[in-house]
């Protein structure tokens, strides 16, 4: 029998959350079909939390059955009716947002403070497209001949498979599950090993929002490669939506190109941090610890590589080692806590190799830069001055508490340092000439910009890269249209 963990993250009597281990197919909970389960485990102490069932091929095929079982009545349902259900998501996920936060930093590590914006972000995904459900619009128009109507409708594409990182266990799901509900599909989703646990916890409050059996599957496993190479080439799945890395993401298109199955890809980052000399410092530096520190750096959108004005230099970096010096470092469960621990010892000992890269051609640390005694894969939030360019952690992504800074002389450098990457997902800029700002971003190749503001992330924009950091884009009217398919049809009256 499977661990129950409830009473590890029960807030009170009057609000328990239900924990579930095992796989949800069909709006049924069963074992993997094989009987085989792994260990999920708090990164904090190491103590195992639960033990969740693995899904094999034969509960993939199950699972892509019952969400086409499901496909019919779903798409047929009046978008208000689908848009209706949605908002019942948002509200039942704020109902319990305190125990999923609890949860999210029980098996992930993060602080409180990060896991409750993460679900009060991950809720505001369900609030957002039970708006765009109703928005699913075509157009009509006279063919340029005169000949005919040209009518554009969308139409739901079909079964989704969506494949999450565990960086951000419910947020990542549902910016996938919500559109796809919301243009009448069907999904299949995967979450990561080491989180399971949070998007198992969302299907109890799913359900009694409305959600029927079938919509929405989960199934956790360790097998993940065949398990989800089997699922894109099963004909009737027509979308695959992964966050991650753009190592996995090419994988992902290769076994997507078998059945043409459209991908929607947000891949691998690199972001720059530019400070120009005009900035306001403070605001700057209060724009880095967002961007750098938000989820402990675990984000592809985590600022990465510091490129700061020479005049601004050791003002910029002397605060932001303050800063981030100051900041209170432990188990993310305690209150007043604001740096939990890394996710898994594969993640810190990445960190502790970038920095002992930097360190040994030359840079400095201002703050930081050892790693804490354990149990807990604890890295403390660390300034890295006089980097030089050729450092690996400039090229890399950190994916923890490290900031890397380099100074420059030029604005004329600054586009080619930005650019001078493969990724393209986010920037972040800082300066008080708003026109100097907005000439100096449309110069730089990333699909998202930070001016003057160290966060992008909202469930109303389009959020997504340029070259391999991926294709397409969640959030806003963009999210909708990944999972519908354009339909035309000639007509004349």
């Amino acid at each position: 029998m499977h661990q129950d963990i409830l009473s590890s993250i029960r807030v009170d009597a009057e609000a328990p959350i239900d924990i579930h281990t095992r796989l949800y197919i069909g709006g049924q909970w069963r074992d993997a079909s094989d009987g085989s389960a792994f260990p999920v485990a708090d990164p904090a102490t190491g103590r195992e939390l639960a033990t969740v069932a693995s899904a094999a091929l034969e509960d993939a095929r199950d699972a892509v059955d019952a969400a086409q079982a499901s496909f019919a009545g779903w798409a047929a349902l009046r978008p208000r009716e689908r848009g209706e259900i949605l908002r019942n998501c948002f509200e039942a996920i704020m109902a319990s947002r305190e125990q999923l936060a609890r949860l999210i930093t029980l098996e992930n590590g993060k602080a409180l403070p990060d896991s409750r914006a993460e679900i009060a972000y991950a809720a505001e995904f369900f609030r957002w497209n039970a708006e765009e459900a109703v928005r699913n619009i075509g157009q009509i128009s006279r063919s340029p001949s005169g000949t005919g109507r040209i009518v554009v409708t969308h139409k739901p594409a079909g079964i989704a498979l969506l494949v999450t990182p565990w960086n951000y266990p419910a947020a990542m799901g549902t910016r996938k599950i919500a559109p796809a509900l919301a243009a009448g599909c069907p999904v299949v989703i995967k979450p990561a090993s080491e989180t399971p646990l949070t998007m198992l916890a969302l299907m109890p409050l799913l359900e009694r929002a409305g959600v029927p059996a079938g919509v929405v599957n989960v199934i956790p496993s360790r097998r993940s490669g065949p398990v989800v190479d089997s699922i894109l080439r099963d004909p009737r799945v027509r979308v695959v939506s992964f966050t991650g890395s753009t190592e996995v993401g090419r994988t992902l298109l290769k076994s997507a190109a078998h059945g043409v199955v459209n991908p929607a890809m947000e891949l691998g980052g690199n972001a720059p941090f530019v400070v120009l000399e005009d900035a306001d410092v403070d605001a700057a530096v209060e724009g880095a610890v967002m961007a750098k520190m938000r989820n402990l750096g675990e984000a592809c959108t985590a600022a990465n590589r510091f490129y700061v004005h020479q005049t601004v230099h050791d003002a910029f970096s002397r605060k932001l080692a303050e800063r981030l010096g100051a900041m209170r470092m432990g188990n993310g469960l305690e209150e007043g806590v604001e740096v939990g621990t890394l996710v898994n010892a594969q993640t810190l000992e990445k960190v502790e190799t970038l920095v002992a890269d930097a360190i040994g051609r030359g840079a400095r640390a201002l703050t930081g830069g050892q790693r804490q005694p354990g149990p807990g894969f604890y890295y403390p939030p660390t300034v890295l001055v006089d980097v030089p360019r050729d450092a690996l952690c400039f090229h890399e992504e950190i994916f923890g508490p490290v900031a890397a800074i380099s100074s420059f002389r030029d604005e004329s450098d600054i586009v080619e340092l930005c650019n001078d990457t493969e990724y393209g997902l986010v920037a972040y800029l800082y300066t008080r000439d708003l026109k100097r700002g907005m000439a100096l971003a449309e110069k730089l190749d990333f699909g998202m910009i930070g001016l003057n503001r160290g966060i992008v992330s909202d469930p109303a924009a389009p959020f997504g890269g340029m070259k391999q950091s991926g294709i397409g884009r969640e959030g806003a009217h963009e999210g909708l249209m990944e999972f519908l398919e354009t339909q035309y049809l000639s007509t004349d009256w």
